[in-house]
């Protein structure tokens, strides 16, 4: 996230930390050329507007602890990260919630552009009620509301980059006089229920046409929108079982929309502490604990669950409950382990450290013996690596489990010149069974 932390509150207080270097160029470009040389396909940024005020009900403690405030843009750092880079891809976290569908579609084109291809969306509806007066709403709308006006908002999308351009359409020909033929563009005439789009799209088209596009629905009709659009699914789960479960879940969506399950991929969060040594990994762990502010990872799963934790008893159990904010946070502790009871105080203790995910903590072949694990038994494609420590966190995975996983044959250079090329080994444009083909 371009913010002083992400999924781990408390950890900006290390010393050495580099969290504060989010407003840097030159941090960004860095982890840019880390990554490529690890073998990473893309670095992913989540993003959030507004400030998490749920906890004790006031903004205060998610500002004093830097809850995912301060933050900026991300969109911003990409081009500066793809002139350092040439194949990584960049994964940018957008609302269709807080934004008009025409202007985005120009956005990421421009992108798309702008980095020969490397550029994916990760859709999102957003939780935070506080997004909503920000930007003029009022009120965040109900939950199943901001799929449907997802469901509109990608239609739109869909049309402009994949219909209102013809592959031919830009001819550039001086002797006519011609750039473009208007023949080859075309109006949508889109008239919804939340968007009316007369178009046609104001970007010739760009090496994907659209993005590539991330997702992480987990809740009933999180995953119907996922089913349906996703070609990447991020899921964070602290157990196989819970993961299992979902994605056995998820490919039988994704047939029902007419779509080929194994054309989507799945990728569970992971968080990996290594050391050269078992203990040198179990005294990072160690230390990584001690530095957690409890009352800030509170304060982040209560905008997460829309819950206000601090009116519980620490010791109080966590009982499953539908909310308005993001479902998944609250399904990842109460459903995907149903045999263990969590408190309140073990769930901030867990999700210190990269929220739902579980955390491998050991030697390079360790933590590579439990990838391996994770990936031979369960129909995923890869990982959401999670990030813990700046910038130890993926120096540490590229610098001691890259190697170890290349040894193996687990990680091989991906082939392609744009980010769909390289994650799934088709073409550059979305695949003929997906929804916006058709």
């Amino acid at each position: 996230m371009n913010a002083v932390t992400h999924v781990s509150p408390g950890l900006w207080r290390r010393p050495g930390d580099r969290a504060a270097d989010y407003t840097d160029r030159d941090y960004w470009t860095d982890v840019a050329r880390t990554a490529e040389r690890g073998g990473f396909d893309a670095v992913f940024f989540a993003d959030v507007r507004g400030i998490y005020d749920v906890f004790d009900g006031a903004r205060e403690p998610a500002i004093r602890r830097a809850v995912q405030t301060p933050s900026n843009d991300p969109r911003f750092l990409i081009p500066a990260m793809a002139e350092a880079t040439d194949d990584l891809g960049f994964a940018v976290t957008r609302s269709t919630t807080y934004n008009q569908p025409y202007e985005l579609a120009r956005e990421f084109s421009t992108l798309d552009h702008l980095t020969d291809g490397r550029v994916a969306f990760n859709i999102v509806t957003s939780y935070l009620d506080s997004a909503a007066r920000n930007l003029g709403v009022g009120q965040r709308l109900d939950h199943d509301d901001r799929y449907d006006r997802a469901d509109e908002f990608m239609d739109v999308c869909y049309a402009l980059w994949e219909e209102s351009w013809d592959d031919d359409a830009v001819v550039r020909d001086p002797d006519t006089d011609t750039y473009t033929n208007p023949e080859g563009v075309h109006t949508i005439d889109h008239d919804g229920e939340w968007f009316t789009v007369e178009g046609p799209h104001g970007c010739e088209p760009s090496p994907q046409r659209t993005p590539f596009l991330y997702q992480a629905g987990a809740s009933d009709r999180g995953r119907e929108f996922a089913a349906g659009n996703a070609e990447a699914v991020f899921c964070s789960y602290p157990t196989r079982a819970g993961v299992r479960d979902y994605v056995e879940d998820m490919r039988e969506r994704a047939e029902s929309h007419g779509r080929d399950p194994d054309a989507v991929g799945f990728y569970p969060g992971m968080v990996t502490i290594v050391g050269e040594t078992e203990e040198l990994a179990e005294a990072k762990y160690d230390h990584y604990r001690d530095i957690i502010d409890v009352e800030a990872v509170l304060a982040l799963l209560s905008g997460f669950m829309d819950m206000d934790l601090s009116a519980l008893d620490p010791d109080q159990r966590v009982e499953h409950i539908e909310t308005e904010a993001m479902q998944g946070a609250v399904n990842a502790f109460t459903k995907a382990d149903p045999d263990r009871d969590w408190t309140v105080a073990e769930m901030a203790r867990f999700a210190g450290l990269g929220s739902t995910s579980p955390v491998v903590v050991g030697t390079p072949e360790q933590v590579a013996d439990e990838l391996e694990a994770w990936y031979r038994e369960l129909p995923i494609a890869g990982f959401n690596v999670k990030e813990v420590a700046r910038p130890d966190s993926i120096e540490d995975f590229v610098s001691f489990v890259v190697p170890e996983l290349r040894e193996r044959g687990l990680l091989d250079a991906s082939e392609g010149d744009t980010l769909r090329e390289r994650v799934t080994d088709g073409g550059p444009r979305l695949p003929n069974d997906h929804p916006a083909r058709r």
